[in-house]
């Protein structure tokens, strides 16, 4: 089995928008917002995979969303939602965010529809990223990478 994959995209994380339709056509459109997060994360794809084939097979996904903590809040609070003992509640709804993950189509694996495990955590943290940790699965293999690490192993620590 080859190692996990980690790739990060800094900034704000974006889920996926509802698709719109144009009013003379009917047609149905992907947002640019949507287009443009999609296209930032298949390139951040593309650098860690390298010239490296699409991988095969079953796939385990952990995906953690990073948030900054709001400017308005007060130190204390600001100081909890660090130590992840406040969790975010806000937009993109967690399914979103794994919708996303469609721009690795054809470049970090064939098809999403090779996803067979999958986690997701939003959290608070100094700068806001998205982080998405891809593993192969074999035989009956219970993937460790679903219990997701703590910040500072996973968002600090980590080499890629």
């Amino acid at each position: 089995m080859a190692s996990p994959v980690t790739i990060r995209l800094s900034g704000l994380p974006v889920g996926k928008g509802r698709p719109r339709f144009a009013k003379a056509s009917g047609h149905a459109f992907t947002p640019a917002r949507t287009r443009s997060y999609e296209s930032a994360l298949r390139l951040a794809g593309q650098d860690v995979m390298g010239e490296a084939a699409p991988m095969e097979g079953p796939l385990a996904v952990a995906v953690i969303a990073v948030f900054p903590v709001p400017a308005s809040w007060p130190k204390k609070r600001r100081a909890a939602a660090l130590a992840g003992e406040v969790w975010p509640t806000i937009m993109p709804d967690a399914d979103n965010l794994l919708k996303v993950l469609d721009a690795f189509n054809e470049v970090v694996w064939r098809d999403d529809k090779q996803i067979a495990k999958a986690a997701i955590e939003k959290r608070y943290g100094a700068k806001p990223e998205l982080v998405i940790r891809i593993e192969e699965l074999t035989g009956g293999s219970a993937s460790p990478l679903l219990v997701l690490p703590a910040p500072t192993l996973l968002l600090e620590g980590e080499a890629a």
